[in-house]
């Protein structure tokens, strides 16, 4: 098997290494399989297939990549899959030079879904509780015990419903949140409202003060959370996004705010990222901003779970997280 490593902001020799140790394990536990032995090798701009150096003069069968560029897919022509080493593919989804017919495979959690519900529960808590306000208090050396809260009057909604956005659900409503889900597909989870489509949105929206996106990027979410959507909100809305950046339109959420129409925002991911030293939404004092941490990939758990399914997809088995090139993921 010839697989290639592209993630162009990350060192690639630690990643390399622990896939290398994988695959070797499997090939231990496994000594009778007739699967071929792993060549691994980091993928670097200007190398092409005919380059003099080996194995990058051969081929690659199988790609991990994270924000892999136009001029890798170039380069690959011979590829039988694409694994992300992340939850989103919308970055992958974008590129011109996408090999036709190669399908792409996302992470199934891999570790990312607790962690995302751990934010989003702390986001939710800090704001209901009024955390932030005891942060405020203590600094100035104030004793003063906010009123308790009533939970129903807090009804949350998460936007998206996958493995994660399910596990976030599940999550807020242990604390007893009356908890609604919407998703482009009907599903059902025990403890949860859903909602279906585009026609169920509005009604989702009205229906909740909270609102938590968790939703693929996609040309049909792009700038879902607008002016209009945003507006649906229960009086006092609140806005925690963990999702993508380009989900939101910011200065939609900077005029329903300042307009006391929403309460504030939880952010952890922008339109641009870095988020620029002079941007506005860093001295807002109703929006808390995180730098994109609120899920970070887990290489082991990752480098695990592709190993296995590269090696299912060589005993031509199906694997799980395979995504649907038209709904985009």
């Amino acid at each position: 098997m010839k697989i290639v490593f592209c993630a162009p902001d990350k060192d690639p020799q630690p990643w390399l290494d622990s896939f290398a140790a994988h695959f070797a394990a499997y090939a231990a536990a496994n000594s009778a399989s007739s699967h071929s032995a792993a060549e691994l090798w980091s993928w670097c701009p200007g190398e092409s297939p005919d380059a003099a150096q080996v194995p990058r003069s051969c081929q690659a069968e199988y790609a991990i990549v994270w924000a892999p560029t136009a001029e890798f897919f170039a380069s690959q022509t011979n590829l039988k899959a694409i694994f992300a080493i992340g939850a989103g593919v919308d970055g992958a989804m974008r590129l011109p030079n996408l090999p036709d017919g190669v399908p792409i495979v996302r992470l199934n959690d891999a570790g990312m879904g607790v962690q995302m519900a751990e934010y989003v529960c702390h986001a939710l808590i800090r704001h209901t509780r009024e955390f932030d306000r005891y942060e405020t208090q203590a600094k100035k050396v104030i004793w003063n015990v906010r009123k308790p809260i009533d939970r129903a009057a807090w009804p949350v909604g998460i936007m998206g419903l996958g493995s994660i956005g399910a596990r976030v659900a599940k999550s807020v409503a242990a604390f007893d949140y009356p908890t609604y889900g919407w998703s482009r597909s009907e599903k059902q989870i025990d403890g949860i409202t859903t909602f279906a489509g585009a026609d169920s949105l509005g009604l989702f929206l009205q229906s909740v003060r909270v609102l938590v996106c968790v939703l693929p990027l996609t040309p049909d979410t792009e700038n879902i959370l607008n002016f209009k959507t945003l507006s649906q909100l229960k009086p006092g809305g609140y806005l925690i996004n963990v999702a993508r950046g380009k989900h939101l339109v910011e200065s939609d959420l900077l005029k329903l705010i300042d307009s006391g129409a929403m309460a504030g925002a939880t952010l952890d991911v922008f339109q641009t990222e870095p988020l620029p030293a002079n941007h506005v939404l860093w001295q807002h004092p109703k929006i808390t901003i995180t730098p994109h941490c609120s899920a970070i990939t887990l290489r082991e758990q990752s480098v695990a779970q592709i190993v296995d399914k590269i090696h299912a997809l060589q005993a031509g088995q199906r694997v799980d997280g395979v995504v649907n090139l038209g709904s985009g993921y």
